[in-house]
């Protein structure tokens, strides 16, 4: 919205600077930020006074958490997902098909978790949401983004994968990149789910990873950076690092607040959100494998819970201690 300002602008006063990405980024960055520790601490206190009990604790998951998370609210999500969502319509141009799909994924997650969160609020059991309901919606809303970001994408680069490291290499999917890309979302986003278990844990990661794809993301929509770079040049991808900054600071702010001891947890509302979003920026900027790098620690997660599941139905016998992994460790 503020990008507009610039048309204010005779080329040499402050309205001109709106029209650099790197200008809103900060704009964006910094009031997801002031956001975050505005409205952190009346968003806490609401949660618990409607969370007499806080999130329930898993029965079978290490018994200092029954002692020490006792009564910590759950759905803090919230708090990033209003500060992402205010901050990039500020500061982000929405006549960039990239940001609607990224938006709407989501946000489209962050519904998903809400209504898990709640479910599992009130029946006071720490099962929500039955996980092939969570499942179907995610499959569905991963789906329309998918034949979105399709649309989105021009000529040549429409229903391909870029291959790291071979440089501008391009795949051609063809209708295979609509499955492709809904296991990408949908699999960041539970990935970063099963990753949100211990303070701090799940958003530190997320940032990172968000920040790294935000830079390729500036990278790749630029001509210079990606002709020097020799990479793929997707027209108007930079305006996606306006919302990975937004997410960055967003996500500070939660970190305040959520860092050791927490005083509120993300939820599902946050981790399917979060890892929604981070699935739809790496489909949009033709980076879904550099993605499975970069959240490398997601990944790990996933496994251990896959490989934890499919050796106790084989063998009735346990890989680790606990998964996913960090309880093991714990």
């Amino acid at each position: 919205m503020l990008y507009y300002l610039h048309t204010l602008s005779d080329g040499g006063d402050i309205f001109n600077l709106f029209r650099y990405i790197t200008f809103r980024a900060g704009g964006a960055f910094f009031t997801a930020l002031v956001f975050g520790f505005v409205f952190g601490r009346p968003l806490i206190n609401a949660l618990k006074r409607r969370q007499v009990d806080g999130q329930p604790i898993r029965i079978d998951g290490p018994q200092e958490h029954r002692i020490l998370k006792k009564g910590t609210p759950t759905m803090g999500g919230v708090l990033i997902l209003g500060a992402v969502f205010i901050s990039s319509v500020l500061w982000c141009r929405f006549d960039i098909g990239f940001l609607g799909v990224i938006l709407f994924v989501t946000l489209g997650f962050g519904l998903i978790g809400f209504l898990d969160d709640y479910r599992k609020l009130v029946k006071k059991d720490s099962e929500g949401l039955s996980g092939k309901i969570r499942l179907l919606a995610g499959v569905l809303l991963a789906s329309v983004a998918s034949i979105w970001v399709l649309r989105v994408h021009e000529g040549g680069l429409s229903g391909t994968l870029a291959v790291p490291i071979f440089k501008d290499t391009l795949l051609n999917l063809g209708l295979f990149f609509i499955p492709f890309s809904v296991f990408v979302i949908v699999g960041s986003a539970n990935s970063v789910n099963l990753t949100d278990g211990l303070d701090g844990l799940a958003i530190m990661p997320v940032m990172i990873a968000g920040g790294s794809l935000g830079v390729i993301a500036y990278a790749v929509g630029r001509v210079d950076f990606s002709d020097y770079l020799d990479v793929h040049y997707i027209v108007g991808a930079g305006e996606i690092a306006i919302f990975a900054a937004s997410l960055i600071g967003g996500g500070l702010g939660f970190l305040w607040y959520n860092a050791p001891p927490a005083a509120v947890f993300m939820g599902d509302t946050g981790s399917l959100a979060l890892g929604g979003a981070l699935g739809a920026i790496s489909v949009s900027i033709k980076h879904e494998l550099v993605l499975a790098i970069i959240g490398g620690l997601f990944v790990v997660e996933a496994l251990s819970v896959i490989i934890q599941i499919s050796f106790f139905k084989l063998t009735k016998r346990r890989v680790f201690l606990m998964a996913p992994i960090h309880h093991h460790f714990e």
